[in-house]
């Protein structure tokens, strides 16, 4: 049946349970001839229309339009509401729970709108989990029909995360330039400031490290334009990955700290944590001589980080940051017990984080003369890394583990890795 036949067919059934005639529905303001043909199908009512007769009616107007009463309208609305709630707050499986019972309802067939934000909520949800290919499959659905042009973009900024941390950087590339615009660029807003952040990161991991640079400085001067909070933390933030990839770590820090003083006086208490980590990890990497004050700020993060709702890889993500710290700052109790505790965080999808986990604690090991523990941890960052594609992602820590293993002696495994580190590079 069209829309018409069943906004017809809805008048024609509420009319009888009224116990109206055509004519008496109709009359004064309509005939009872266009009333026929609306039930029929034959005509399209307008609006104005349509609020005549769900008046006359004494229904409500969605029902008449969409065959859900408000009622049953306000129950979906909350039910999202709370679905939207629980993946905010960090309840990923809760969520995708939530999102999959509505999307159960039959109430939410007619409702377009409503349907579609669903399905990118479980979308999002599915991502969270680390179901990656479930939440692929659903965005490439949703690309399929029509969509607002807000909501096109941002479900082709997840769909282009998605298939990037599949691994997929080829179509996560594909996704990214074909929303932009290869020939006509779309005046740029803040969702595409972070579509063009997200091709970004894809850029870096495909080994794509001259495009990036230039597309970097292209997203810097759009966000400048702009001038808005989330654009300018979106494009300085990836900035700072092409940066450090390229070997300007100071540049890379530069980036990360505008993004950082941005997103502090504009941003929420969950994403201002997290941009805190990331911050302290780049000086980690690019000041390794401020190792102790690094250490000291990420104590302070892990206490942020558990007053706000994030999700548990970011938990994850805190401690283990926070084992190099201790590591580097001759502190191995510390550092074994914060990698501990992180690698107890680290979901099943977190595949390089548990391979530094791993890795810090082998080096830890190595460190207090524990040379067992340390080349059982050590191994167990294969077992981490074995299921990924190789990939710049995974270089750096291929290229960690081998320096680890150098230093245990084992010479042999030692090469094996750097070969590793060099297959993720594309060398």
């Amino acid at each position: 049946m069209t829309t018409s036949d069943q906004v017809g067919l809805r008048i024609k059934t509420v009319r009888r349970q009224r116990g109206l005639s055509q004519a008496q529905l109709a009359h004064p303001e309509l005939s009872d001839s266009y009333v026929s043909l609306i039930e029929s199908g034959k005509r399209t009512p307008t609006a104005a229309v349509l609020e005549l007769l769900a008046q006359k009616l004494d229904c409500s107007l969605s029902y008449l339009i969409n065959g859900v009463t408000a009622e049953q309208m306000q129950d979906i609305e909350l039910a999202l509401g709370y679905a939207r709630m629980a993946l905010e707050n960090g309840e990923v499986q809760e969520a995708r729970t939530r999102f999959a019972e509505l999307l159960a309802d039959n109430n939410l067939t007619g409702l377009t709108a409503l349907r579609q934000d669903t399905e990118f909520g479980l979308a999002l949800a599915h991502e969270s989990c680390g179901d990656l290919d479930q939440a692929i499959s659903i965005l490439l659905r949703l690309r399929e029909e029509e969509l607002p042009l807000d909501r096109r973009v941002e479900v082709s900024m997840v769909l282009c995360r998605a298939y990037r941390d599949s691994e997929r950087l080829t179509e996560a590339v594909e996704i990214g330039e074909q929303t932009l615009g290869a020939g006509v660029r779309l005046p740029w807003t803040d969702r595409l400031v972070e579509l063009g952040a997200t091709l970004l990161s894809a850029y870096i991991l495909r080994g794509d490290l001259l495009r990036a640079r230039q597309f970097a400085a292209e997203l810097l001067n759009a966000a400048d334009a702009l001038g808005t909070p989330r654009a300018v933390v979106a494009a300085n933030w990836n900035a700072t990955g092409v940066a450090h990839s390229t070997g300007h770590y100071q540049e890379a820090l530069s980036f990360a700290e505008r993004a950082m003083a941005v997103q502090a006086e504009t941003g929420e208490p969950r994403n201002i944590a997290r941009a805190r980590v990331s911050l302290h990890q780049r000086r980690l990497r690019a000041r390794p001589q401020e190792a102790e004050s690094v250490r000291d700020a990420l104590r302070a993060s892990l206490e942020e980080l558990d007053q706000t709702s994030v999700a548990q890889v970011d938990r994850a993500r805190v401690r283990v940051e926070l084992a190099c710290a201790e590591y580097m700052t001759g502190d191995y109790a510390e550092a074994a017990e914060h990698a501990q505790a992180g690698m107890a965080l680290v979901p099943e999808f977190g595949h390089v984080l548990g391979a530094e986990a791993h890795l810090v604690l082998g080096r830890v090991y190595g460190a207090v003369g524990r040379s067992e523990e340390a080349a059982s941890h050590v191994a167990a960052v294969r077992d981490w890394l074995a299921p990924m594609p190789d990939s710049r992602r995974s270089a750096a820590t291929w290229y960690a583990t081998a320096e680890t293993l150098e230093e245990l002696g084992d010479n042999d495994g030692a090469v094996d890795a750097y070969q590793r580190a060099l297959a993720c590079a594309g060398l």
